[in-house]
């Protein structure tokens, strides 16, 4: 699902508001319904997760690793939006699912952590 919904973001992306025709326009319009399902998910995994109380690293095993790999892509893809997004080019939803999206892979990290019983690893801040 997740897959399809970055093939709409692409789409979306692909055609410029301010010239595409209005057909196209409305063919890859990007609605609000994706960000708030991905914002359920998000609920449903971190209710089931320890509390968060301190930053952590990327860890927690490969599975979690790779989970916290792809959210960096995903939020080096959401920096290269927001412009288009502040330049009416491009939804406003498709940064926000982008977003949602780097949240979720974060939550899914942390989750593939705890099933795989590996430990995360918490930020210490080195002393000056």
């Amino acid at each position: 699902q997740v897959q399809c919904m970055l093939q709409d973001v692409g789409s979306n992306l692909a055609t410029p508001l301010s010239s595409a025709r209005e057909a196209h326009r409305k063919r890859t319009s990007f609605s609000e319904k994706p960000v708030l399902e991905l914002e359920q998910w998000i609920d449903s995994y971190s209710e089931q997760l320890p509390p968060l109380r301190a930053f952590i690293l990327p860890s927690g095993g490969r599975s979690s690793a790779a989970l916290h790999f792809s959210r960096a892509v995903c939020r080096r893809a959401e920096r290269c939006v927001v412009p288009l997004v502040q330049a009416g080019e491009a939804d406003p939803n498709v940064a926000k699912y982008l977003n949602r999206l780097s949240d979720y892979l974060f939550v899914l990290a942390r989750y593939a952590a705890m099933k795989e019983g590996k430990e995360e690893k918490i930020y210490i801040k080195p002393e000056p």
